[in-house]
């Protein structure tokens, strides 16, 4: 080796020895029950994804480069999907995946606005911002108490002549009905767009979810199956809507030659685009209004050591989950979300429902495993519609509640969950289980 390949070999073997002196310590702790906090999510890393980004920073390539570049084609290899794309955020997944669907480059099938969109109020709220301030409506129906899911039976009756996508997540990693909803777009001629951040690694019917749809969208912030700090992606096996959101996210520009370099294209100077002058700069031709989502190749590097350990994370999402049920479903006044037959969920968490009987309220249980150093989260914004960035907004003109959301309010009222994530150990699963039990 040279001097550079050397000097960098001692760097990334320092890293490597800096992990197991300061942070392997942290992810190895003693539990001590009642004393140590059980997070319901965190990450979980090793010497690899520290070598990996301080092998990025080396090189000073700040924006989207080589690392992103295998982040994308490993992630589409993983889904088996054509193309992914790596944005910042899974917020930012969905507004492009929603926003592709705007593109006049689709002709007929362009969302358009006013035109609808169905999905659900019980879930995270950028499953559902991009369609309002698109000026989209939403068409909201409920979802089943069991699964937590989209109610399929509803579809029907949310169905209008503007109807032209269905938006939804998998809730906490359990799949929705994707066969049901995908023959109800066909059906229709809609562009179905799956919100798969909670559920990477999910299968059902043998398939992995974020792949029956047109879009699916992931996100990668820390408490999610794999992590790079902040970050997200989009993927398709559709040619024409990976050109859109290729575009859209590198600022809505015609060109796609990569940053930093020219003229891959062939038509820098030779092309006529709009009422622009004959020649102008195909790097400053914009076919669409575009946004800058693109992550850093410091993100993308950990994200490729991540992507890694993605199989053993789901793995262990699901025994965590198998331990959580087998001791805490006989409990008589909570009930278990429950997966379809044909399902194999790659958990988010692990959520649970009061019955009416139940000896404490919702948040009266949330109290009792805070006390206790056991985190939880409600399902989101439990039913969207009820929050405040609501009250500016007209029902039945910006959005339309199709049926009444009976089991979303019942979610909003009496569920929480608790986690499942990797980092969780026996002891740690066993204090959960006895301090549920105790009440």
């Amino acid at each position: 080796m040279n001097a550079k390949e050397t000097l960098k070999a001692d760097i990334l073997q320092k890293v490597a020895e800096y992990y197991q002196l300061v942070h392997a310590p942290q992810q190895d702790a003693p539990f001590v029950p009642g004393e140590t906090r059980v997070n319901y999510a965190g990450r979980r890393f090793d010497a690899r994804e520290m070598t990996n980004l301080v092998d990025a920073s080396l090189d000073f390539w700040l924006t989207y480069g080589d690392y992103s570049r295998t982040f994308e084609k490993k992630l589409a290899d993983y889904l088996g999907l054509r193309w992914a794309l790596l944005v910042n955020s899974g917020s930012s997944a969905n507004l492009l995946a929603f926003m592709a669907l705007t593109s006049p480059l689709l002709k007929e099938r362009q969302i358009l606005r006013g035109d609808e969109v169905i999905t659900v109020a019980c879930g995270f709220p950028t499953t559902v911002a991009p369609i309002l301030q698109y000026g989209a409506v939403p068409v909201f129906i409920d979802v089943e108490l069991d699964t937590a899911n989209a109610d399929v039976s509803q579809l029907e009756q949310a169905l209008s002549p503007k109807t032209k996508a269905v938006m939804l997540a998998h809730t906490l990693g359990n799949p929705f009905d994707v066969q049901a909803i995908k023959a109800f777009c066909q059906k229709h001629n809609l562009w179905l767009i799956e919100d798969n951040c909670d559920a990477l690694g999910s299968r059902i019917h043998g398939q992995l979810t974020g792949t029956f749809g047109d879009i699916g969208t992931s996100s990668f912030y820390p408490p999610h199956h794999m992590t790079m700090g902040e970050g997200g992606a989009v993927y398709t096996s559709n040619p024409l809507l990976n050109k859109i959101m290729l575009s859209m996210r590198d600022w809505g520009r015609d060109c796609w030659c990569d940053s930093g370099k020219d003229n891959t294209c062939d038509c820098r100077f030779t092309g006529q685009f709009g009422t622009l002058p004959f020649g102008y700069d195909h790097k400053y031709v914009y076919s669409h209004f575009g946004y800058n989502l693109k992550a850093t190749d410091l993100q993308a590097a950990i994200g490729c050591a991540q992507l890694e350990k993605l199989p053993s994370f789901v793995q262990k999402r699901k025994a965590n989950y198998a331990a959580l049920l087998d001791d805490v479903k006989d409990t008589p006044w909570l009930r278990i979300q429950k997966a379809l037959p044909e399902a194999d969920p790659s958990w988010f968490g692990f959520l649970m429902t009061l019955s009416p009987n139940a000896p404490v309220t919702r948040n009266g249980l949330a109290e009792y495993l805070e006390k206790n150093k056991i985190q939880t989260r409600n399902l989101f914004a439990g039913n969207l519609t009820r929050h405040p960035c609501f009250e500016t907004l007209q029902a039945g003109t910006d959005y339309r509640i199709a049926a009444p959301l009976v089991n979303t309010d019942t979610i909003m009222n009496q569920s929480l969950w608790i986690g499942v994530y990797p980092g969780m150990t026996p002891e740690k699963l066993d204090y959960m289980i006895g301090v549920i039990k105790r009440i």
